[in-house]
């Protein structure tokens, strides 16, 4: 079963081009990664929103340790207002399967 991981990032104002720029240059190198069947940037109000979609517990385990992502939290250091805050979700399909569910 897939797991669906949404992490919300907030840059400090005056970084927000820099943490947006480093994370679309990371986007192709998780999409590499095994398991990953999903990994978009969203932005909205401040914050950048990482929709994740991964085939397997397993698989999100192994990208929290992978070099695409510890070198990002690298770049990213001192231009965060916090820690990215990942929240792993549980779904709950409803209505048609086609779009009720990632």
């Amino acid at each position: 079963m897939s797991v669906v991981v949404v992490a919300t990032i907030t840059p400090k104002p005056e970084h927000v081009d820099e943490v947006r720029q480093a994370v679309l240059e990371t986007v192709p190198k998780v999409h590499e990664e095994p398991g990953c069947e999903r990994y978009a940037l969203h932005e909205g109000r401040g914050v950048l929103l990482m929709v994740e979609q991964w085939e397997s517990p397993e698989a999100l385990a192994t990208h929290g340790k992978a070099e695409a992502l510890t070198a990002l939290s690298a770049r990213l250091e001192g231009k965060l207002t916090e820690r990215p805050a990942v929240q792993v979700l549980t779904a709950h399909p409803a209505g048609d399967p086609a779009k009720g569910a990632l």
